[in-house]
């Protein structure tokens, strides 16, 4: 059924108007001198006489709207009558969609802002400041709630969720009287829609409500997150984006970290592929202000859920610190309260998924820990006890020891460099006090400086062989470290299988048995890896003990 267009073959002349608004401000001033509301107007609506003489009835207060945007008395009286009928008229969901087809909701939207400019006339007074503007408001908020809640119109409930998302970016008192009136389930109702733009409207009304922070609580606590968190998986941007907000929003109130994490939010935040750079930009500010928040009562309430929550949740708590806990709280997190187990444990895992995520955790944990970085610097060439100069070295003058080579060569030594540089002749290569280690004679040398006790020489061959660890030998290196007894070289070893360990477990062409040959030397690992993080984790801090 169509209806004419407002205005169309009508003629409404000055003073008509005037006399309508003098009386409707009459009435307003009667109803506020005796504290008693106008009588809602007839809102029955069956049958075509019904709905045309409620559609009638909602654009003669729509005309009024539309004439009366100015700071003259008569029209700020008029316009305030208008939104409040309006607005009772909306606290019927029977009616609802004529209200909407009636065109109220552009004339309510206008009137969300006071005229800007006083005109002649208006002597710089402006009656009922604010007024209109709320109750514009709370007549737009009743009827963008119950089309969102009643309309079984895909159409009419993105409208009415694109409404609210425009209603709820204008102020903060705006996005409380939204709440209020109950907008958020439906919004996250919404979320669930199989209308891909009817969820991309809730969650941009979700998102803009989301900024307030009386609201960030609420939205959370009546099961937003997880739709949320769902349509970062979506392949439309700004579905993805719309939903990235709206998280960004609810992560500033520290009541919702703890949901974050029980639902794996940061999990699908960390792994998330995000089609646009403002997408990216928005999940790495989220993961920011979830880092900044994790202290004080919220951190304890973490450490209370890594001992009595559910396995699950337990390991999604440990695997979200060791992402964003302070190097300060590790220890506690990690010792005291059993994180670290957790990420053992799920590295000992038969499931690849949680077997990776453990991996990457204990990785960005070490990396926490400056204690933990591997050799990632060249150590200074060992020192002997005593240096008798280079021109003794190999040198028969006053030599007391000759070293025969594989029964050809000969080197002549000195036996008090000897003594004092190694209980087991470590200073066999060494009067110089310095060495250049190449790869090429590196691991013989380990040999070498681990069989005479040579930890400096041993400490040089470990840190040029660390260079050469590669996805194809770092098993081998590292079975070279335990043959050598070579730490140094074992943990840098550890630490690249945990940061590469999705590539080592599923290279390209990778055949299966070289799999589980991976798979079953990170399991012998594990007590080396335990034993690694315990050591670096209760190390005193050099800071803390200067203070």
């Amino acid at each position: 059924m169509e209806f004419p267009k407002r205005h169309q073959d009508k003629v409404v002349n000055i003073p008509e108007r005037k006399g309508k608004k003098q009386r409707l401000e009459r009435g307003l001033n009667g109803d506020r001198d005796n504290s008693v509301s106008p009588p809602p107007p007839t809102t029955t609506c069956s049958g075509d006489d019904g709905h045309r003489t409620l559609l009638g009835e909602v654009r003669a207060q729509v005309d009024v709207l539309s004439s009366t945007f100015s700071w003259l008395e008569a029209d700020r009286a008029a316009a305030k009558h208008a939104t409040h009928v309006l607005a009772q008229l909306a606290k019927n969901e029977e009616v609802v969609n004529v209200i909407v087809e009636g065109d109220a909701v552009p004339a309510l939207v206008k009137h969300l802002q006071a005229p800007r400019q006083l005109i002649e006339g208006e002597e710089g007074s402006k009656p009922y400041e604010h007024e209109v503007e709320k109750g514009s408001a709370f007549a737009l908020g009743l009827l963008a709630v119950k089309v969102s809640r009643r309309s079984c119109c895909s159409e009419s409930q993105r409208e009415a969720a694109l409404l609210l998302g425009q209603f709820a970016a204008t102020d903060s008192d705006c996005k409380v009287h939204i709440v209020q009136r109950g907008a958020v389930r439906p919004l996250i109702e919404m979320l669930q829609s199989q209308d891909v733009q009817l969820r991309e409207m809730s969650a941009f009304a979700l998102g803009r409500l989301a900024q307030d922070l009386h609201n960030q609580a609420g939205i959370a606590h009546n099961g937003g997150l997880e739709p949320l968190l769902k349509l970062l998986d979506s392949k439309n941007g700004s579905l993805q984006h719309n939903a990235a907000f709206a998280l960004y929003g609810l992560a500033d109130n520290e009541d919702n970290v703890a949901d974050f994490i029980k639902v794996g939010g940061i999990q699908k935040l960390q792994d998330g592929e995000f089609i646009v750079q403002a997408t990216k930009d928005c999940v790495a500010k989220t993961l920011k202000r979830l880092e900044e928040n994790i202290h004080g009562r919220v951190l304890n309430h973490l450490l209370y859920l890594l001992r009595v929550a559910e396995k699950g949740v337990q390991r999604r708590v440990a695997l979200t610190l060791a992402h964003l806990c302070s190097p300060e709280d590790q220890r506690i997190i990690f010792i005291d309260n059993n994180g670290l187990e957790l990420l053992l444990g799920l590295l000992a895992s038969t499931s690849p998924k949680q077997q990776l995520d453990g991996s990457v955790a204990l990785y960005k944990l070490a990396n926490k820990a400056l204690t933990l970085s591997p050799v990632d610097a060249a150590p200074p060439s060992p020192t002997p006890q005593v240096y008798l100069g280079e021109q003794y070295v190999n040198n028969a003058t006053l030599s007391d020891v000759t070293f025969l080579v594989e029964g050809r060569e000969r080197f002549h030594a000195h036996r008090i460099c000897l003594l004092a540089s190694s209980d087991a002749f470590r200073a066999i290569f060494i009067y110089t006090g310095s060495v250049d280690v190449t790869l090429d004679i590196a691991q013989d040398l380990l040999r070498a400086a681990d069989q005479y006790l040579l930890e400096g020489l041993k400490r040089l061959c470990e840190y040029t062989i660390a260079q050469d660890i590669s996805l194809e030998n770092v098993s081998s290196m590292y079975e070279l470290s335990e043959a050598f007894h070579a730490m140094s070289l074992r943990h840098t070893c550890i630490l690249f299988m945990l940061e590469q360990f999705d590539k080592l477990n599923a290279r390209p062409g990778y055949v299966p048995y070289l799999s589980r040959m991976f798979s079953h030397l990170i399991q012998r690992l594990i007590p080396e890896i335990r034993n690694y993080f315990v050591t670096a984790l209760t190390k005193p801090n050099p800071h803390d003990l200067r203070l």
